[in-house]
């Protein structure tokens, strides 16, 4: 079965499946299970869903097929997944997986672990040193992620791209787009596990996934304070 053939049945079953009633969430992911390309460019933009054919950005995937059925769903539901990674419903990861598939899941893990967790990594290593530095007064924003990315990568921003840029053989003159910057990060993650010991990179993984815990509580925080105005808006 070709590509473009699994593309056009994924959007098929997707519209399909919200004219049947069923849940769109749930209709989304076995489109994205059904799905076929690992890139495109629609309507003059290119997505990329599969980040050095090994890390699978299901979101970006998402807010494709979303385009294909605009206007058809909740529009509150879709921005909260689409922006803030909050689905409408909850579903166990174990049905997450079913519903994808077993291969665009593992690419969803590598996904996870090599960008969206490296990400809050640096994240959370800019909150240590704006603590750090905090003492000295006002601290400049590209000051902290400079010594952030030093401290994590032991060189700035500027010269990891530059390097990233001249392993793959790509211009070193243009500005880095969405896409390569992601491309970067998975790069990153990798340099990083293949030349750190490995009880430095579970202590990392571990301050990156108690940042991510944080932020989604202080969300849920507000997301509950939101609710509860409304409610007695309309009360």
């Amino acid at each position: 079965m070709s590509q473009l053939y699994s593309d056009r049945e994924a959007i098929y079953h997707l519209k399909q499946a919200l004219a049947e009633g069923k849940n769109w969430y749930v209709a989304l992911l076995e489109a994205i299970g059904l799905w076929g390309s690992a890139e495109e460019t629609y309507e003059g933009d290119t997505y990329c869903y599969l980040i050095f054919g090994e890390a699978f950005d299901w979101l970006s995937l998402a807010q494709r097929l979303c385009l294909e059925v605009d206007g058809l769903l909740p529009e509150e539901e879709k921005l909260n997944l689409l922006f803030r990674a909050t689905p409408p419903v909850e579903i166990s990861q174990q049905e997450f997986r079913r519903l994808i598939g077993e291969v665009k899941y593992r690419a969803y893990l590598n996904y996870l672990y090599g960008i969206v967790v490296e990400e809050a990594l640096v994240a959370a290593v800019a909150e240590e040193v704006h603590k750090d530095l905090g003492s000295l007064g006002v601290v400049q924003l590209d000051k902290i992620e400079k010594e952030a990315y030093r401290r994590v990568y032991d060189a700035d921003l500027p010269a990891l791209l530059r390097e990233f840029r001249q392993e793959m053989g790509l211009s070193c003159s243009k500005e880095a787009s969405l896409i390569e910057f992601k491309e970067l990060t998975y790069w990153l993650f990798k340099r990083r596990v293949a030349s750190c010991e490995k009880a430095r990179v579970a202590s990392d993984t571990r301050k990156a996934l108690e940042w991510l815990q944080g932020q989604w509580a202080s969300v849920m925080r507000r997301r509950e304070e939101l609710t509860s105005r409304r409610a007695a808006r309309a009360s």
